[in-house]
């Protein structure tokens, strides 16, 4: 998988991130939104974005609610809900804005398969032996994306970027 050593991810696209250096470097934790709250802005965007000189979005919650779902009930629902949010988000920034889920546990359940750069949510318990296929629900497999976060030289992963979803 490619990585990005850029901080383009704190002002365009999508990102996953799960580093807490990360998370302080593009937000305050007053300005994190809530998952039910990016949902309902899907309507209707703000102007103005709270974080990052109003570049970027910051959104918790993604993690809890695949893990309250069963898998399939999960992908139906990042499917259909959280990636049309995506896209509407993009659409009305016009990709000049980032949008960053905030996702703590994601170091170790977000995997990749090194061979295609395929993505997978490890799924929770009871359902810990199954996965979610992010990267095609997500951004259809396009493997030019996503790219690793890393935040400087060396370290290890912060999170998951990708330019523009369609």
């Amino acid at each position: 998988m490619k990585q990005l050593l850029d901080s383009v991810w704190m002002r365009r696209g999508t990102s996953w991130i799960w580093d807490a250096e990360a998370l302080a470097q593009v937000c305050t934790a007053s300005e994190v939104w809530s998952l039910r709250q990016f949902m309902q802005a899907a309507r209707n965007w703000p102007d103005d974005l709270p974080s990052n000189d109003n570049n970027t979005l910051v959104v918790a919650g993604l993690e809890g609610s695949l893990d309250v779902l069963p898998p399939d009930e999960a992908e139906d629902w990042l499917a259909a809900e959280v990636k049309g949010a995506l896209l509407s988000f993009q659409s009305y920034y016009e990709g000049q804005a980032a949008l960053v889920f905030w996702m703590p546990s994601g170091a170790g359940r977000l995997t990749t398969n090194p061979a295609t750069d395929a993505v997978a949510w490890r799924c929770a318990h009871p359902h810990s032996q199954a996965s979610l296929d992010f990267g095609r629900v997500l951004w259809g497999e396009a493997t030019d994306y996503p790219q690793e976060i890393l935040l400087r030289q060396g370290a290890k992963a912060s999170g998951l970027f990708h330019l523009r979803i369609t």
